[in-house]
């Protein structure tokens, strides 16, 4: 636990003389002022991050977890449990939606089994941070010990440092897991306090038998182990995830290195409420990406306080969204550091 203190405790206010800087810079250049809207506001929020006057984000990195969760074995998804190894393959070999958009934007993805149910194929792109074989099932008890929950808040810390080492100028978080949407779900309704039914979804596919199923569950998981949302680990450990506290982990060391992260879909947004309810100043870093279909995550966005950049109707999760979003923070900072001034295109200001 000292290390997650640590690590808060080196999250600052991001650097507003940095913003004002910028917000001078981009009303000189070659365009009516605000005419770039949200792209302006992003530019200003990632030199307010690195407090850089002309940052460049070369080195764009996504991290894709995957684990499995105990309270799939109660019917709350459309598919089987070994889909999350299977997928784990099928990203290492290059064929998921996530690896399409992260070349496509110039990002590396770092994949990493945090709790898969099976001992996965040894392979030199796999990083293994496996805090057990998935979680247990929630319904019957908390989904992992509190140990197991700083584990994995500590191990997303270690991935970030790790690839920090490497470089890294903008980061972006994804998930894969079989029965994420429920603990996600489970997460936002503790936090939030919104009722089960306005914040749970159809995750990959669920009838309405289903959706009824997995909305019990969740109530049941919530009634059984009461988790105190005072308490971001407690929550955690309780109804989570391996991948959702891992990736608190990751938003939290971005912050303390003053890396802008870009916030993915429902499960980035459940790991982004546990990194918020142990350190609000996180808040700023954050570069939410998208709203994802499944309706808790609105609700997400809307308790921390966060204007999505994208509405696409994307629920894939692995990063997708984030994928995307991170084309959009490069354009940004690319009309801040490439466009033309008034001056240095001899083009007429507006008159005052």
């Amino acid at each position: 636990m000292e290390v997650i203190k640590k690590v808060a405790g080196n999250i600052s206010l991001i650097d507003e003389n940095f913003v004002k800087k910028t917000q001078v810079k981009l009303d000189n250049l070659t365009k009516p002022r605000g005419s770039l809207g949200r792209l302006e506001e992003l530019a200003k929020q990632i030199c307010g991050i690195t407090g850089k006057e002309s940052p460049l984000l070369r080195n764009k990195v996504i991290f894709t977890l995957a684990a499995d969760h105990g309270v799939v074995r109660e019917g709350v998804s459309a598919y089987p449990q070994e889909v999350t190894a299977q997928m784990v393959y099928n990203f290492l070999s290059g064929g998921a939606g996530i690896n399409v958009l992260a070349n496509h934007v110039g990002a590396r993805v770092v994949i990493v089994d945090i709790g898969v149910a099976v001992d996965l194929k040894p392979d030199p792109r796999l990083v293994i941070k496996k805090i057990n074989y998935g979680t247990k099932n929630m319904v019957k008890g908390q989904a992992m010990t509190r140990a197991e929950a700083i584990k994995a808040i500590r191990a997303g810390i270690e991935m970030f440092e790790d690839e920090f080492k490497r470089g890294i100028d903008i980061a972006g978080t994804g998930d894969m897991g079989i029965g994420n949407t429920t603990a996600a779900s489970a997460v936002t309704a503790c936090f939030t306090k919104k009722p089960i039914e306005e914040i749970t979804g159809r995750g990959a596919g669920l009838d309405d038998k289903g959706l009824k199923n997995k909305i019990d569950i969740i109530k049941k998981s919530i009634s059984i182990n009461k988790p105190d949302p005072s308490d971001p680990i407690d929550v955690l450990s309780k109804v989570g995830g391996f991948e959702i506290g891992g990736l608190a982990g990751i938003i939290l060391a971005a912050a303390s290195r003053k890396v802008p992260v870009v916030i993915d879909g429902f499960i980035s947004g459940a790991a982004a409420l546990v990194a918020f309810y142990i350190e609000p100043r996180v808040k700023d870093y954050m570069i939410p990406a998208h709203c994802s279909v499944e309706k808790g995550h609105k609700v997400i966005l809307e308790h921390i306080g966060l204007e999505p950049l994208l509405d696409l109707d994307l629920r894939l999760g692995e990063g997708t969204g984030g994928a995307l979003a991170i084309g959009l923070a490069d354009a940004a900072i690319k009309i801040l550091t490439q466009m033309a001034t008034f001056k240095s295109a001899n083009i007429s200001e507006r008159k005052q």
